[in-house]
């Protein structure tokens, strides 16, 4: 029996996320049937996280057990064949029997990016959140400083979580403009449902003035999600970085 690891990117826009649903097109249940049309098994894929619906990504790590002996490169130029264009297998390897995507993972790199100009870009459609009012880098980077650590991130975890420990470390995050993008990086060792897209709504809300509170840091330590600011949309977000 072989563990394989994949590495893989897609764009979310048509999936309901990574994990299959009843009733919905996931990336794993696409990933699964071209595995199983390159080598005729069914196999259990494990990913490196969970990403929601329209939720894009520039690295994202899946690794399965397979008694096939089709090679690693043979493995990449069949799955890329069957799968839909959308989803692109950049590598496949072979690792260690132990190895699981998601629990040998030591950090993830998000990624937010915003289309901050008055009219929108047709072509960031689905690709990045457009917000038409002025932005305030320096103030946002500012704020977003003080989110390095590890704290407890109830205030940006998504309401109907069932996850007990919010406790998290931040390894960075920042916000830097490049021309009319404004992108919003950080990494950490793991993320609460949404949280990654509470911090950019709370970002946007402070620098506007919309809630009270003037950093990331002072929302943590309220624990309390009603002090943090809107959840932004799902399709401006990508896990660009997976380190292991």
């Amino acid at each position: 029996m072989r563990n394989l690891l994949l590495t893989l990117s897609f764009d979310g826009t048509e999936f309901h996320g990574w994990q299959t649903q009843k009733n919905a097109v996931t990336v794993q249940e696409v990933l699964g049937d071209a595995i199983f049309k390159a080598c005729g098994e069914r196999v259990t894929l494990h990913g490196c996280g969970r990403t929601d619906a329209k939720v894009h990504a520039n690295m994202f790590c899946a690794n399965f057990k397979t008694e096939s002996k089709l090679s690693t490169d043979s493995f990449v130029s069949a799955l890329n064949y069957y799968l839909p264009y959308s989803i692109a297998v950049k590598s496949c390897e072979e690792v260690d029997e132990s190895f699981h995507a998601r629990f040998s993972c030591k950090s993830k790199e998000y990624v937010y990016l915003i289309w901050n100009a008055r009219h929108r870009n047709p072509f960031y459609k689905d690709r990045a959140y457009h917000y038409t009012y002025p932005i305030d880098v320096d103030k946002m980077n500012k704020a977003a400083e003080s989110a390095v650590g590890t704290h407890d991130f109830t205030s940006f975890c998504a309401s109907g979580s069932e996850v007990e420990d919010k406790v998290r470390t931040i390894f960075s995050a920042k916000v830097e403009r490049d021309a009319d993008f404004v992108r919003f990086t950080v990494s950490g060792d793991g993320f609460l449902y949404n949280m990654v897209r509470i911090m950019v709504g709370s970002l946007l809300d402070i620098q506007n003035g919309k809630i009270e509170a003037k950093t990331l840091g002072e929302i943590i330590e309220a624990k309390d999600r009603l002090k943090a600011g809107f959840t932004a949309p799902a399709h401006g977000l990508y896990l660009n970085r997976v380190e292991y």
